[in-house]
């Protein structure tokens, strides 16, 4: 017996979500151990607006659902030109430090877990990044979106410098 797929309800989403990670943990009591979950999400449009979550529930799903949320309010633009960052920037949060590289099309995004999860989830498409110091995925996930917003498009160096930027679009 087939089953047509007609699913109205089903809600496409415009946005992109990652789960960076999960972790268990436990809050000690007098009766024992009591264990909860935390949920680190990346939301993004695939345009250059990305967001970061952190949720916290007694289950998995209630805690991604409100990581979810969580980045979508806080969505932020970052400077996407040509799938790529326009020159090479270094974000640092804590101890995590992350180097990013603008890369020719067809490189692909040469990044870990968690600058991987932001790229993706912003629309980057080439990408070369290195990630320094500490592996935690929230200061790795900070200090990327860190040295995101940092950047500025040639426009802007333009307005500030009273100047005229010609962008070369055949690379």
């Amino acid at each position: 017996m087939a089953f047509k797929n007609d699913n109205k309800n089903a809600a496409t989403s415009e946005y992109v979500d990652k789960i960076v990670a999960i972790n268990r943990v436990a809050k000690v009591v007098k009766g024992g151990k009591r264990f909860s979950f935390s949920a680190l999400v990346v939301v993004g449009d695939g345009k250059g607006k990305v967001g970061v979550g952190l949720g916290k529930a007694a289950e998995v799903p209630e805690a991604i659902r409100k990581a979810s949320e969580k980045a979508k309010k806080t969505m932020v633009a970052v400077p996407l030109m040509e799938g790529t960052i326009p020159y090479a920037v270094k974000g640092k949060f804590g101890s995590a430090e992350v180097v990013m590289k603008p890369a020719r099309g067809g490189t692909g995004i040469i990044a870990g877990g968690p600058v991987r999860a932001i790229l993706e989830a912003a629309g980057f498409q080439n990408m070369l990044t290195k990630s320094l110091g500490s592996n935690n995925p929230h200061n790795v996930v900070k200090a990327t979106l860190e040295g995101l917003l940092r950047m500025k498009r040639p426009e802007q160096y333009a307005e500030a410098k009273n100047a005229v930027v010609t962008i070369n679009e055949g690379r």
